[in-house]
């Protein structure tokens, strides 16, 4: 039986693809443009709050660890966060749920301005549920220094560097001390662990 011949390949097409009209090639070239604006407009708004953020951070962390180098506060050492308001100690004071206190309840007039009692780099500003409005600032040794029941914040955000006396908040009665005298619940952390403030302030 005679092999059988394979079909001639098909010849290749000399037909050039049809050009894209004028007005395609504008219409392209202007969304390029506008993709291209977009980007830019992206970049210029981003990234240099992006840079801002990193470096604020950098610096945040270099001052903790100087600040790790610090002495703890001692007896004696600390301003009230209310200057001139009566202190007294309510360490240890019995709370609902089988809670003790810990911290120190200091009382005025309601958006009396609340003091920073030493210099450090604000951790945290914002809610939880027992103490409402918080501010967190980490001073000294590392030592968490707390403020709660604020009415209102501070003009602070989280790793701004305080001094002490700058003020970080305004005294309320938010979280669950909610319709008792306006007052700032104080309280010092070390390693984690509350101690009394009581001691460390300065007595008017």
């Amino acid at each position: 039986m005679p092999a059988t011949k394979p079909p001639p390949l098909p010849k290749p097409s000399n037909a050039k693809a049809p050009k894209p009209s004028l007005i395609g090639r504008i219409f392209s070239l202007l969304l390029r443009a506008a993709l291209l604006f977009a980007l830019l407009f992206v970049v210029d708004k981003v990234l240099p709050n992006l840079r801002w953020q990193t470096q604020n951070f950098i610096v945040a962390k270099w001052q903790q660890v100087n600040l790790l180098q610090e002495a703890l506060p001692s007896d004696n050492s600390l301003p009230s966060p209310l200057p001139g308001q009566h202190l007294t100690d309510t360490w240890g004071a019995a709370r609902s749920a089988g809670r003790s206190h810990e911290g120190i309840d200091i009382f005025a007039e309601r958006n009396t301005p609340v003091q920073a009692t030493t210099h450090g780099i604000v951790s945290k500003v914002g809610e939880n549920n027992l103490g409402g409005r918080v501010v967190v600032i980490v001073g000294p040794g590392g030592a968490g220094h707390y403020y709660a029941h604020l009415e209102e914040y501070g003009d602070i955000e989280v790793n701004d560097w305080i001094e002490s006396g700058d003020t970080i908040g305004y005294v309320g009665d938010s979280g669950n001390a909610k319709g008792t005298p306006p007052h700032v619940h104080y309280g010092i952390y070390i390693k984690g662990s509350a101690v009394n403030p009581y001691p460390l302030l300065v007595k008017n």
